[in-house]
């Protein structure tokens, strides 16, 4: 098992958290880091990946935007949202596509919800983690010799009407939500402490 370093960046500018991500993803490749989880906030912005502007989606015209080169179509960025970025070298046992590794974050969500009594699945419609019909955690990745950057966003208590207008790919307005929404008040706080609680799941073991 290799380690893992944790850095709560608290609110970041998206544009800086990707600059930080390239830097830390070439380090990693050099071997000059461990892996690392970047956790953070952005101020309100949609990322729009390759899929979505190849097929012409686009946020609202109300919404700040910006495109980016991960996996998948629109992900909307704001307050109450936990936003994770996984510099990590995926070259265990289990990780040899890109499919095995979106399934092992996914399992991690889902199993740390459970341990917060949230019942959430996969769902076939998108990558991700879903409660019901309801898309609460996106997932979209990166990768430059097997190391990630970009990654994962839970919503937990998100502004009204924020995330619900903003459409994926296939996915109509409203099905994308947050925790808080859907009648569950866990906070920040319990969410990322069962995260690191059940990052094993990572195979690696976590240090501060």
């Amino acid at each position: 098992m290799r380690k893992v370093i944790t850095q709560d960046l608290g609110i970041i500018d998206h544009a800086d958290a990707e600059l930080l991500m390239k830097e830390l993803q070439q380090k990693r490749i050099d071997d000059e880091i461990e892996d690392t989880l970047l956790i953070c906030e952005h101020p309100e912005i949609v990322t729009i990946g390759p899929r979505a502007k190849n097929d012409g989606i686009r946020p609202p015209p109300n919404y700040n935007s910006s495109f980016v080169d991960r996996g998948g179509g629109l992900t909307w960025h704001g307050p109450g949202q936990i936003v994770i970025y996984p510099i990590i070298k995926w070259d265990l046992e289990n990780e040899s596509n890109v499919k095995s590794i979106i399934n092992i974050l996914e399992e991690w969500v889902i199993t740390s919800l459970s341990s917060l009594e949230i019942n959430a699945n996969r769902d076939e419609r998108m990558q991700g983690v879903w409660i019901g019909n309801n898309k609460i955690c996106s997932i979209g990745l990166s990768f430059l010799r097997w190391t990630s950057r970009h990654g994962l966003t839970i919503n937990y208590q998100t502004p009204d009407d924020r995330v619900e207008m903003v459409s994926g790919c296939g996915l109509g307005t409203d099905t994308t939500t947050s925790l808080h929404k859907l009648g569950f008040n866990q906070s920040r706080e319990q969410i990322l402490s069962a995260l690191l609680s059940n990052a094993g799941i990572l195979k690696r073991e976590l240090r501060n």
